[in-house]
């Protein structure tokens, strides 16, 4: 009390209110003189607190460790950098049987998907042209895969429930590619020094949208979602040279990318919290570090009869679409990040990647081509790039008896229905066998004829001379024609 008495004392002044002579004293104009020494002025900047609970520090810390990033001497310290970090992320299933995955995939993603394949690409002047295609070596390389699983290879064992594809398709697929790329090195170049893998693990992490935490201690805090996803293709073809774009790199696209607004809880996704990974297949030494073509078997779960059974018929082009989308974008998206490209130094060039996915039975092509990696919130206010995928609709490729000595196909019942293509011929009946062996199940029979003859010989080796087996498709029989074969 006393301090504010002699405060008041030295303020007041005779004639002027309490009020009045406090004000005077703040506004007075500061005395400056020759005598009065200036005061040092800073030369460094002010400390700023990297800790702090604020929107600028957190900011702070983001930039700083997006400076960390960018100062990695390799790709293998950068990527370390990148998933190091572990939290709560969504699992993507490519082969899911959610409705409508591929909306939420192309979501996730930031890919539009077009109907049909892209334009092949104009034809150089000063180039040799490429020698003929080989339809007919590469109809007899693909019946005689056939006739290895479903002919010559006799299983006396009953194949379990649900595994009848991995039992049967799986190697039938094996052989197919192996010959095909073998078959077609002569016109693609590529191919002659290309590494084949069977099924190795592809792995891609990322960072796309915002939410705010719930629950827990950071509560309230806006945070990246994020997303992984582990995959295991059937076949994969790696190349030392990287695929041509089939589009610029600035290629507007007239389609939107589909706005999910619910959380990819309700397709359903689940959180996990495990090691981030990005992998290609192989490490980034090796010089095929490029991808060429995909090859994915879809399960027995995803069926077609399956999902007919279940009034689905809508959802038998989903699971082949969401399958290409998701695979296609983590093996393409693995393959720039090994370039050095990330969320904040975004591609320089497109990444192209080519996918086949079939059940042993349809088959549908799709093309991938990479055009962004700024998918975060921060990396994708003012970007225009969109990812683009091509894709075919399922096509059956059904199979005959030819009779070599009179060169007409014999009688083959077919059967189509709203799935399957009117203008092509199939048939699939239970064989008939003696009643002291048991039923081996659904095999492809094609005529009465056969069936007489099967009661003959058993289907033996005088089957094999008098008859070949082919395919015949409403797109010409050929398996891999639709496929783009770039060099």
């Amino acid at each position: 009390m006393a301090a504010a008495r002699c405060w008041r004392l030295v303020l007041r002044v005779p004639g002027l209110s309490l009020h009045t002579a406090a004000g005077a004293a703040v506004t007075a104009p500061e005395v400056t003189g020759p005598d009065v020494a200036a005061a040092p002025v800073a030369r460094y900047p002010p400390p700023v607190s990297l800790t702090a609970d604020s929107k600028a520090a957190r900011q702070r810390r983001v930039e700083r460790w997006q400076a960390t990033v960018h100062a990695a001497k390799s790709v293998d310290e950068k990527l370390r950098i990148l998933t190091k970090m572990q939290f709560m992320k969504y699992i993507v299933y490519p082969q899911t049987f959610a409705l409508n995955a591929d909306r939420w995939y192309q979501s996730f993603t930031k890919t539009v998907f077009l109907s049909g394949l892209p334009p092949p690409p104009p034809a150089k002047p000063d180039t040799e042209p490429a020698p003929a295609l080989d339809v007919a070596a590469l109809r007899a390389a693909a019946c005689d895969c056939l006739l290895q699983e479903h002919f010559f290879l006799r299983r006396k064992k009953r194949v379990p429930l649900y595994l009848e594809r991995e039992a049967i398709a799986s190697p039938f697929l094996d052989q197919l590619v192996a010959s095909l790329t073998g078959l077609l090195s002569a016109r693609n170049p590529a191919l002659a020094a290309a590494a084949l893998d069977c099924k190795r693990p592809v792995h891609f992490y990322w960072l796309r949208g915002e939410e705010i935490i719930p629950r827990g201690h950071r509560k309230g805090r806006v945070d990246a979602l994020r997303y992984q996803i582990n995959d295991k293709p059937h076949n994969q073809i790696r190349i030392s040279k990287q695929l041509p774009e089939f589009v610029p790199l600035d290629y507007s696209v007239p389609v939107e990318v589909p706005v999910m607004n619910c959380k990819p809880d309700k397709l359903p996704l689940f959180k996990r919290q495990y090691e981030n990974t990005i992998f290609i297949g192989t490490k980034t030494a090796d010089p095929h570090c490029y991808g060429h073509t995909q090859f994915h078997l879809l399960p027995d779960k995803l069926k077609r009869e399956r999902l007919l059974k279940q009034n689905c018929a809508n959802q038998i082009e989903v699971v082949f679409r969401a399958n290409a989308i998701a695979s296609l974008f983590a093996w393409t998206g693995a393959q720039a990040m090994y370039q050095g490209f990330w969320s904040e130094a975004d591609v320089t060039r497109p990444f192209v990647s080519q996918g086949v996915i079939t059940d042993g039975k349809y088959f549908s092509f799709f093309c991938y081509q990479l055009n962004t990696l700024a998918l975060t919130a921060q990396a994708d206010q003012n970007n225009p790039r969109k990812n683009i995928c091509w894709g075919t609709q399922t096509t059956i490729y059904a199979m005959k008896w030819m009779d070599k000595r009179s060169n007409k196909n014999p009688r083959v019942r077919s059967k189509s229905s709203e799935n399957e293509m009117p203008d092509v011929e199939y048939c699939h009946v239970r064989n008939k066998v003696n009643s002291s062996k048991k039923n081996t199940g659904n095999q492809f029979c094609p005529s009465p004829a056969l069936q007489s003859l099967h009661e003959r010989t058993s289907l033996g080796h005088d089957v094999d001379e008098r008859y070949t087996y082919g395919l015949e498709s409403a797109n010409d029989g050929i398996l891999l024609k639709n496929l783009p074969l770039q060099a």
